[in-house]
């Protein structure tokens, strides 16, 4: 008899939780944006001998995609929290492929600026959308802390990864026939691959009711990130001109105008509840010198090894290896214990990793022009070691009282912050290495220790820092705070909720 009770096949094997197989996605794409913002470095001669370009176009097209993603990384995050996080996102990877097939196929120096600018733009709309998947579809704790862990190594490996993949990609990619070119290509199956992902398998969250766009506060952020990131991005390569300082000057009555009107906005682009959170407002300077310091040593260490010592660009990026190594040996620690100890977490990863660096600085110093790869391995790995404590646990921890109707919002800012300390770290380790030459070719590695010891610094402010994040996180596990969503509801495709 048929009793209308469906007993379930055992001998079918599960499926992956969708919301595990949509974070993949996310964060496949995450990384393509996160390895082009250097990926260029190291292919740069080359382009330029291909296309005919002088310095200043070659200076362009490694600076226009850093402006490009900061100009619409707070702006994206907002359009998730309005039209939806699965449509921005897949319009953004969507738009970021496009704009990676016209730059590999670039004849000239304008078309490749061009579509490197555009792939900027799409990146800032696409990435804001990583960090609100993780806050509204993973509950507190060790889910929440694992999706997070796995988004903050991301962030380490990828800052590695651009070099090496550059320098494989443009000796050997499809064996040496496209050259150059192959940086970009490789983005087509990556990007089609995470589209493909999205779409099958993101849900498709709003902030309830949905906030509308406010177009003056999207013009005042533009125009105040525009103002701050090209003096920051060209100024040293013009010698740091009077307008580049004007320009700077010029950022901070912007900033007031923009945040003088959003108070009285009704929908405001940033909610100033955001900033009311001592978590939220702490974790972004503490934010800002961390990358500050790791974008400072990288590209220390890129300068002070290729261009003082005549190291190729394949021995610099093995040599830097033992970072992501270190950052790989603490992920499962992390993972069991950092909702636990969020603030004891950071501290020790932020000083561990600014011991590292003064190793490094150290060595440089005593070693000189003698220096070889093998005694900056053990100091390279202790400063992953420190990373792999800290960065995997720092979004959750800055962003894990924020609402989730604010999710968007607050991931911009997030996002906006870490590209604006790498951008910051690049611009002092540029006036500490190079002093006033311009050109790498005409310095030595003198400038290096100097550099290094900035990192050192950026990293131990970040360890001051630290004792302002909450001491542990919000989880769903047994006698801790449990997870009640109020605010949005995931839904699916077909717009049932989750």
């Amino acid at each position: 008899m048929n009793t209308g009770i469906r007993i379930p096949d055992r001998r079918r094997p599960a499926l992956p939780d969708r919301r595990w197989l949509a974070l993949g996605a996310v964060l496949l794409a995450t990384f393509m944006d996160l390895v082009d913002v250097t990926i260029v470095n190291v292919a740069l001669p080359a382009i330029q001998r291909d296309l005919h370009a002088g310095t200043a176009a070659g200076q362009w097209m490694a600076a226009v995609y850093a402006l490009g993603y900061a100009l619409l990384l707070i702006t994206g995050g907002r359009l998730g929290d309005i039209f939806g996080r699965r449509r921005v996102f897949l319009a953004g990877i969507a738009g970021f492929t496009i704009a990676s097939v016209v730059a590999g196929a670039a004849v000239s120096p304008g078309m490749l600026i061009g579509a490197r600018a555009a792939q900027g733009a799409f990146a800032g709309i696409m990435v804001p959308q990583a960090l609100s998947v993780i806050t509204v579809q993973f509950a507190p704790g060790r889910e929440r802390t694992l999706a997070f862990s796995l988004y903050g190594g991301l962030l380490g490996v990828a800052q590695v990864s651009g070099p090496i993949l550059g320098g494989l990609l443009t000796q050997h990619g499809l064996f040496g026939a496209l050259g150059w070119r192959a940086i970009f290509y490789v983005n087509i199956p990556v990007g089609l691959v995470a589209l493909a992902g999205a779409a099958r398998w993101m849900d498709d969250s709003r902030a309830k009711p949905p906030p509308r766009l406010d177009p003056v506060g999207v013009v005042l952020i533009s125009v105040a990130s525009l103002l701050l990131m090209f003096p920051l991005v060209q100024g040293r390569e013009y010698g740091w001109p009077w307008w580049s300082v004007a320009l700077l000057v010029c950022t901070l009555p912007v900033l007031l105008l923009f945040a003088a009107y959003e108070r009285r906005s009704a929908s405001p682009l940033v909610p100033s509840q955001l900033f009311a959170q001592r978590s939220f407002t702490a974790g972004l300077i503490l934010t800002l010198a961390l990358f500050s310091g790791v974008a400072a040593c990288f590209i220390t260490l890129t300068w002070g090894l290729q261009f003082g010592l005549g190291w190729s660009p394949m021995r610099v990026a093995l040599t830097g290896l033992a970072w992501p190594a270190g950052v790989a040996c603490t992920a499962q620690f992390t993972h069991r214990h950092g909702h636990r100890h969020a603030r004891r977490l950071v501290a020790a990863g932020t000083l561990i990793m600014a011991f590292g660096l003064a190793g490094l600085s150290v060595l440089t110093l005593m070693e000189g022009r003698d220096l070889t790869h093998w005694p900056l391995v053990p100091w390279l790995f202790v400063a992953g070691l420190g990373m792999g404590f800290a960065l995997p646990i720092l979004a959750n921890a800055v962003i894990s009282d924020v609402p989730h109707h604010s999710a968007g919002a607050a991931s911009g800012v997030f996002n906006s912050i870490t590209q604006l300390g790498g951008v910051l770290g690049v611009a002092a380790a540029g006036l500490l290495f190079f002093g006033a030459a311009k050109a790498p070719s005409t310095v030595t590695p003198d400038g290096t220790p100097r550099a290094l010891a900035f990192s050192c610094f950026a990293l131990l402010l970040a360890a001051a820092l630290s004792g302002l994040l909450p001491r542990r996180i919000a989880s769903d596990e047994p006698g801790e705070l449990p997870f009640i969503d109020t605010v949005e509801t995931p839904r699916r495709l077909d717009g049932r909720p989750r």
